[in-house]
């Protein structure tokens, strides 16, 4: 589900969109986009007076009427395929995660007894068991136990992630499989309330919100078509004052043309499509709304841990105690870590290359590793000869020396104190008896973070950090982040004060989050992003929820948003400047004849007044389809600033649109002139 494994398009979605256009005709159904039901409505009279000429006296004009029919059905067929094309997308997702969701067997926990029962069965705060093998029956919270668990049936990862009992990683979600150990679950949803049962709902898009921005422009469409539709029917007894003859037909393909249809025809598939794109970036969006709300976000809220930084403590220093030498820390620290698998192991050898310092590993040959345990806080290793090496917490190490006789250098407690008023934790490395130093181990900042913050400054956005860091700590990773603010040993209340204090001026707000404790925040934000690894409260507070757990996919999300309001005013922008285009090329070439003086408007000189009207209508009804990738894809997003984003749409599609159409219709009307 990842945003390069689907392709854009297939011919299951293509044939299916076409057969949803012609079911979308239903009236009922095209009355919510008032622009295209007035095209309907246009539709149906011209063919009602091309099928009884007699009732309406059309006998002579029977060929036109009929290509005027033919046009207009056209345009409104492609309108809804757009649409239809857009949900389609969503519907096949839907259809891949109801193949995903079947009847479990369930271990439910019956008293003292386990009892084995359909998942269906299964409801809200009932007990299973789940074990090494088995699929997870139904969306619930880990009580007990730890395991290894699947979740590629949702996220498309195939990395297993772990749960546990307790903390930020307890929620695990029903057809997901325990690839390890066994866990006990207390199921938190009835069936069909399940999160698979939900995002099969929001991906087909059947309930769809329509956001504040995209219902002001529907209301200025359908003032622009009331205002239209007013100044075409007063048309007709100017007409007829000049003794112009202007036929129902042309009077409705007239209004069809300086109607705005072709933003009207792309509004709804802009919008399914901008829920669809998040969803390609394996993020669930709850609303269109959401997704919107991204685009015109002011502040970030950011976590450092797993956000900001790795999550993952590593070394980033060797400090010698007692006297000893940098490269002898540095040595016997490698050896401690050859065997050693953990995040801070590696990098403790990550930090050796990095250093370029050379140790032997063929030391380490032979010997027995020691794991870590919570009982010692000490890992190490028992070398062939006899020797015993050791890292771990200041005060382990310190213990494990004293037992030996070891004496404890004078600098290693205030070496050790140092790191941690910095934020950092210190390992202590021995051998035998003697302590070498000390390794710095930190949260490092992800690599590009600093670009990415610098990219969100350009798009206007003010980026703040949370973490629980003292305000030293704090301060260093900020700086080397590159974020705008931050806030120091935070709470979850601070986290709620500084959305509010951000919204009360006027701001919109986004936050990421994954912990219970998250979960207040995130139902303030205007946009709450929550990690589909993290707890059931966060989830249901957020309105998005990314299904790979990845929180700085925010930024991802912002982008999408920005590129959607991008796509709905740049297409906006196009259709308003193809109207004044086809007002220029019909209006001039209607009454020149009437009115020779008006033959300076012609500039177009079109062939004549009905060439003219089909020239334009036809135009009209290709430009849809043509349109339909980039409303699907969408207008590429550049960071920059609003005056120069709008500049840059007036001139590409403001200019654009004036521009095609003068060449479109002129190149159609030396075709359609031809025939009449």
């Amino acid at each position: 589900m990842g945003a390069n494994k689907k392709k854009l398009l297939t011919g299951d979605i293509v044939t299916n969109a076409i057969k949803d256009s012609f079911i979308k005709l239903n009236p009922v159904t095209m009355m919510k986009n008032p622009v295209m039901f007035v095209v309907e409505a246009g539709t149906i009279i011209v063919l009602l007076m091309t099928v009884f000429p007699g009732y309406f006296g059309t006998e002579e004009t029977v060929g036109f009427n009929l290509a005027v029919f033919l046009i207009l059905l056209f345009t409104v067929l492609f309108a809804n395929f757009a649409e239809a094309l857009a949900e389609g997308r969503g519907k096949a997702q839907a259809d891949s995660l109801k193949k995903s969701k079947k009847e479990i067997a369930a271990n439910k926990v019956v008293g003292g007894s386990v009892k084995q029962v359909p998942s269906t069965d299964l409801r809200k705060g009932d007990i299973v068991v789940v074990s090494q093998g088995e699929m997870i029956p139904g969306d619930g919270e880990v009580i007990e136990g730890l395991a290894s668990v699947d979740e590629s049936a949702i996220t498309g990862e195939s990395a297993p992630v772990i749960k546990e009992a307790g903390g930020d990683f307890s929620s695990v979600t029903g057809g997901t499989r325990v690839v390890s150990d066994k866990i006990k679950v207390k199921i938190t949803s009835d069936p069909g309330e399940s999160f698979i049962d939900r995002m099969i709902a929001l991906v087909e898009g059947a309930k769809r919100q329509k956001t504040p921005n995209e219902i002001a422009l529907n209301t200025l469409l359908t003032s622009l078509t009331i205002i239209f539709l007013i100044v075409v029917v007063t048309l007709a007894p100017i007409a007829g004052f000049l003794e112009i003859e202007l036929s129902v037909p042309v009077l409705i393909s007239l209004l069809v043309c300086l109607i705005p249809t072709t933003i009207g025809g792309l509004l709804s598939a802009i919008g399914i499509a901008g829920m669809d794109r998040v969803t390609q970036f394996n993020v669930l969006a709850m609303s269109g709304k959401a997704v919107e709300a991204s685009g015109d976000i002011n502040t970030m809220i950011l976590d450092k841990t797993g956000t900001i930084t790795f999550g993952n403590r590593m070394a980033s220093e060797f400090i010698p105690v007692g006297g000893e030498d940098t490269n002898a820390v540095a040595e016997w620290s490698a050896v401690s870590s050859v065997k050693d698998e953990t995040p801070e192991g590696r990098s403790v050898l990550e930090l050796m290359k990095k250093e370029e310092r050379t140790y032997s590993p063929a030391i380490a040959e032979g010997g027995e590793f020691i794991e870590f345990k919570a009982e010692t806080r000490m890992s190490g290793i028992d070398l062939l000869d006899g020797r015993k090496v050791r890292k771990g917490a200041v005060d382990a190490v310190r213990k494990w020396v004293e037992t030996q006789g070891g004496a404890i250098p004078s600098d290693l407690e205030a070496k050790g104190n140092a790191i941690a008023k910095e934020g950092g934790t210190p390992l202590a490395v021995a051998v035998d008896n003697k302590i070498f130093g000390l390794i710095y181990l930190k949260d490092t900042v992800k690599p590009g973070m600093k670009e990415r913050f610098d990219q969100l400054r350009k798009m206007g956005i003010k980026t703040i950090m949370c973490t629980g860091d003292n305000p030293l700590t704090a301060a260093t990773i900020a700086r080397e982040a590159g974020v705008d603010d931050f806030i120091a040993e935070s709470k979850p209340e601070d986290k709620i004060a500084v959305i509010r204090r951000e919204q009360a001026e006027g701001k919109l707000v986004a936050m990421t989050g994954d912990g219970t404790n998250d979960a207040p925040a995130l139902a303030q934000a205007d946009v709450g992003l929550a990690m589909n690894s993290g707890t059931v409260a966060a989830k249901e507070a957020a309105n998005m929820v990314d299904l790979d757990s990845d929180p700085s996919k925010i930024i991802e999300v912002v982008a999408i948003g920005k590129q959607l309001l991008m796509t709905r005013g740049a297409l906006t922008t196009f259709s308003i400047a193809n109207d004044v285009a086809k007002y220029f090329a019909i209006i001039p070439a209607m009454f020149t004849l009437a009115i020779p003086e008006m033959e300076a408007l012609n500039v177009m000189k079109l062939g004549s007044p009905l060439s003219s009207i089909l020239s334009a209508l036809v135009f009209n009804a290709i430009i849809i389809p043509l349109l339909i990738p980039l409303a699907m894809k969408g207008v590429a997003y550049r960071p920059m600033s609003s005056t120069k984003l709008l500049q840059r749409n007036i001139f590409i599609y403001g200019l654009g649109g004036i521009v095609v159409p003068f060449v479109g219709i002129k190149l159609i009307d030396l075709v359609v002139h031809m025939w009449i």
